[in-house]
């Protein structure tokens, strides 16, 4: 009996043995993947939107697939909320982001970016009849922003993060339909975004600049040291831009470069 108890176990240790053997190594994360998954906020039109029947549509999704297709990836794309989007990235359950996200230090030590793609500019929303003519003049005022977007930053550094006046919503397009609402003074947000809103919604709406506010630039994240996939995403944004793919992108959404 003993010899046979001991002949099982050898033959269980050898079973264990080959299984292990079998295990792909590494981190499971870093395998080839048939399908990468592009994670995007579609409540920004006109870079990123949701149609009725889901699917989901804009620049930055045109960009992406042509992108894609020049490098030979295979991607979907998924509407994930601005809220989780890094967090989904950090864990593997997005491959790729693209949904306007301004390039910065903070973001670049935990992801990692392309070379950018778009070039951007705060803009200032306000009602036709207000006498409102820079940003410091919002001291005082309701700003609404996109929760976690560069609006959203330079409201907080102007009346504080914690400020009750700061009105915080899920997408530009409803912080706007509040000003159109009176229900706050003002809307900070990207210019392609406020701009793509006005033109398809006629209101008694103007718009301002100010100096204080720099150029930004969008980059396609992908997570920090996958350095192949960010070759391959280089390589297809040089190759749209070089063949006029780009071009043609850009023009559809917001017409001619100026």
């Amino acid at each position: 009996m003993k010899r046979l108890q001991l002949a099982f176990v050898l033959l269980l240790a050898l079973t264990s043995c080959t299984k292990k053997a079998e295990t792909p190594q590494g981190d499971a994360s870093s395998q080839a993947k048939s399908e990468l998954v592009v994670g995007t906020d579609a409540a920004y039109a006109p870079f990123e939107s949701e149609s009725a029947d889901k699917t989901v549509h804009g620049f930055d999704i045109d960009v992406i697939k042509a992108v894609a297709e020049k490098s030979g990836l295979k991607i979907r794309v998924i509407n994930t909320p601005w809220e989780g989007l890094f967090s989904q990235l950090q864990s593997g359950d997005r491959d790729i982001l693209i949904s306007a996200i301004t390039i910065n230090d903070e973001r670049k030590k935990v992801m990692d970016f392309s070379e950018p793609y778009f070039e951007a500019v705060q803009l200032i929303a306000l009602p036709a009849t207000s006498k409102i003519t820079k940003f410091d003049d919002l001291k005082n005022s309701k700003i609404g922003v996109q929760t976690g977007t560069t609006g959203d930053e330079v409201a907080s550094r102007l009346l504080g993060k914690a400020n009750a006046n700061i009105k915080r919503f899920e997408g530009t397009p409803l912080a706007l339909e509040e000003l159109e609402n009176g229900g706050v003074d003002a809307v900070v947000a990207d210019n392609g975004v406020v701009n793509n809103f006005l033109a398809n919604n006629p209101k008694t709406f103007k718009t301002i600049s100010d100096p204080s506010f720099s150029k930004e630039h969008y980059g396609i994240a992908v997570k920090k040291g996958n350095a192949e996939l960010l070759k391959k995403i280089n390589d297809g944004l040089a190759a749209i831009k070089a063949d006029g793919t780009y071009d043609r992108i850009f023009k559809t959404y917001f017409g001619e470069k100026k």
